[in-house]
């Protein structure tokens, strides 16, 4: 599924592939709380959210940014905490980067929707940015880029 090309993101106001969306899994219900809190706080509270949860893992990221929003909201997710972005501007997705930051909680994935992914299983994404992680900290481990 993937050829390990995942791009930086930039900070322009142009907005990216997908409808505007937010999926989040993995997080408990408080932390799903305290994401909706400080997205508010980001200058994001209308984004709409999709919870993903177990037994979401077979669906593609297209089936869930078409989601109702709030869907799964309150459902703790077992799966892998990740927060992939749909359809935001790059300036929106750092602030919401910078925001999480602030919260303390454990480190997501972070992904964006794009062409490649919208037809991935979401548990196939997952498993590529676990994957692209731990490739990312054993070269840091190793002092290389």
């Amino acid at each position: 599924m993937s050829d390990g090309d995942f791009e930086a993101v930039g900070t322009s106001d142009e907005r990216m592939f997908g409808p505007r969306k937010i999926i989040v899994c993995g997080f408990s219900v408080d932390d799903q709380k305290a994401f909706r809190e400080m997205t508010a706080g980001a200058g994001t509270a209308s984004m709409p959210m999709v919870f993903a949860g177990t037994r979401d893992a077979a669906t593609t990221l297209g089936e869930l940014v078409e989601m109702p929003e709030g869907t799964g909201y309150g459902l703790a997710s077992e799966l892998e905490r990740a927060v992939i972005l749909s359809g935001l501007t790059e300036k929106e997705l750092h602030g919401i980067m910078a925001g999480y930051r602030s919260l303390d909680l454990p480190g997501p994935l972070w992904a964006t929707l794009t062409e490649s992914s919208v037809d991935w299983p979401l548990s196939e994404l997952l498993k590529e940015l676990a994957a692209e992680r731990e490739a990312f900290l054993a070269r840091q481990s190793q002092g290389k880029p």
